[in-house]
């Protein structure tokens, strides 16, 4: 049983880090759709800005501001949309954060806040949605990791671990969820062009920017509008790009040999370097909520 959204106009969408990046981007496609667009993000003025700009798309567009790692705060703020909206027909789950950097510089209060906006705030939005959706018996939802989130990459022990855990308790919710006649997918974006992309450079070790500088990097409406194709065609796994899905594919076929090819691309990006930089672990100014 194949569980599609094919069409948008006059759905309830939520979008959560919807303020920004992907998540703004993902809120011009589905308003230009028709739909009707909630977003979930803390910073209130990036909000305001962005229903001003949606107000042109013959949609309505509001917002809440919310901490999704906070557990009442994301209950009260469905309650909101519930009660002046009903119940969203697709939630795509976007907020997050990331500050890479070697392992032994990340302090751990970083580690944690991965953990808590990443993971625990997917589970909290999902967890707040899930029952009016399985009331009704319908719903789409749509929860982004990350390449990091399958693939375990130099400077992000913190951030991949976070979307390590976005993937199992996507595909878990899966299983579960299309007998009740709800759609699921998970979305797995490359390096995107995104405020949060120009923030983690700041921070990314060495050996972290050559490995970027082997990939690709796509355009926040590109990943939009694959996450889009796949929920209109019902598909759990969207690998945004080909570089994405070359890479995923190589990992699952071969296993453990794509190993020895990022050890190689480290090993040149060291070669000459007699000690490896400190990375500003405890820096977090500037972090912005969503996910690439």
């Amino acid at each position: 049983m194949r569980i599609a959204l094919e069409s948008l106009e006059d759905k309830l969408v939520l979008i959560t880090g919807g303020s920004s990046g992907i998540g703004l981007a993902l809120a011009h496609k589905v308003a230009a759709a028709g739909a009707h667009v909630w977003l979930f993000a803390r910073r209130l003025e990036q909000l305001e800005q962005a229903r001003l700009a949606l107000r042109e798309y013959p949609g309505r567009a509001n917002f809440v501001p919310v901490d999704v790692s906070n557990w009442s705060d994301v209950q009260e703020a469905i309650s909101v949309v519930q009660r002046e909206a009903g119940v969203p027909d697709l939630l795509i789950s976007s907020a997050g954060v990331t500050h890479p950097g070697y392992v032994q510089d990340i302090p751990v209060e970083i580690f944690r806040e991965m953990i808590e906006i990443n993971y625990m705030g997917t589970v909290h939005v999902v967890k707040a949605v899930l029952p009016g959706m399985l009331k009704r018996r319908s719903g789409y939802i749509v929860n982004i990791s990350s390449a990091a989130g399958f693939l375990g990459v130099f400077g992000y022990t913190a951030y991949g671990a976070s979307k390590f855990a976005v993937r199992g308790f996507t595909e878990a919710l899966r299983a579960e969820l299309k007998p009740e006649g709800i759609g699921v997918s998970l979305a797995i974006p490359p390096d995107t062009d995104t405020p949060q992309l120009a923030y983690e450079n700041r921070f990314k070790p060495h050996e972290t920017k050559a490995l970027a500088g082997n990939a690709g990097l796509l355009s926040a409406e590109r990943v939009a509008d694959e996450v889009l194709n796949g929920v209109r065609n019902g598909r759990y796994l969207i690998l945004p790009g080909l570089e994405t899905k070359v890479i995923y594919r190589l990992a699952g076929l071969v296993g453990g040999a794509v190993y020895p090819i990022m050890d190689y691309l480290i090993a040149a990006a060291r070669r000459g370097r007699t000690t490896a930089p400190k990375s500003d672990g405890g820096a977090t100014d500037g972090r912005t909520a969503d996910t690439r």
